[in-house]
Order: C-alpha cells, then sequence, then structure tokens
C-alpha cells in the first residue's frame, strides 16, 4: 500500500507561482513512476505531467509545458510540482498519483496508468 500526501496548493494571482509537493510512504519510492492530475469543477480529471522512477525522463501536458516542472527527490520520498507564469484556467484540484508497474508513457498521460493517488490540494489563480 502506498499512501500519498499533496501540499502546497492554495490561492495566487495571476503570473504568480506555487510549488506543490506530494510526499508519499513505503520503500520503494525510487521504483514509481510519478504523476500530476488536475480537476477543475464539472471537468474530468486531466493529465499534467510525469516523471520517471530514476527522475531522468518527464513529459508534461501541452497546456503546462514551458510554465509547469516536475521533479523528485527520492530521498525524500517526495515529487514537486513547480508552476510558474499561473492562469486562472490552471484552477483545479491537483491529485498526485504513483504507478508501482512500469506502463507505457501513453499510459501515464491516463488515470489508469496509476495504482495510488493522493487526497489532492486545491489551487485557484485569481484573474
Amino acid at each position: 500500500q502506498v499512501q500519498l500526501v499533496e501540499s502546497g496548493g492554495g490561492l495566487v494571482q495571476a503570473g504568480g507561482s506555487l510549488r506543490l509537493s506530494c510526499a508519499a510512504s513505503g520503500r520503494t519510492f525510487s521504483t514509481y513512476s510519478m504523476g500530476w492530475f488536475r480537476q477543475a469543477p464539472g471537468k474530468e480529471r486531466e493529465f499534467v505531467a510525469t516523471i520517471n522512477p530514476s527522475g531522468g525522463n518527464t513529459y508534461y501536458a501541452r497546456s503546462v509545458k514551458g510554465r509547469f516542472t516536475i521533479s523528485r527527490d527520492n530521498a525524500k520520498n517526495t515529487v514537486y510540482l513547480q508552476m510558474n507564469s499561473l492562469k486562472p484556467e490552471d484552477t483545479a484540484v491537483y491529485y498526485c498519483a504513483a504507478s508501482i508497474t512500469s506502463p507505457s508513457l501513453v499510459q501515464l498521460t491516463t488515470t489508469r496508468g496509476y495504482d495510488y493517488w493522493g487526497q489532492g490540494t486545491q489551487v485557484t489563480v485569481s484573474s
């Protein structure tokens, strides 16, 4: 069982920045692919970013590429999402997720590619 706890959400003005953190339980964090997703009211949960176990490979949704950065610290069992140049349309509940298998990159851009989810953290960007 893997437990994920997100933190770092809040209210920020457009153009501002936030850094989300996701702390994971378990001794094998360094073997998990990790991802960030978000869900706005009335919308489906959508992919934001993913990172491979070593942290050497990342992939982003087109809507956030160049503004968001996913990273991880395997010594701290933590994955991060640095969000810059925030826009009102980034407003959503942000979830981190862990994949304990080794799915394809395509699968890692979908919710089905992940086995464990955090409870989410709210990010609100005001205009």
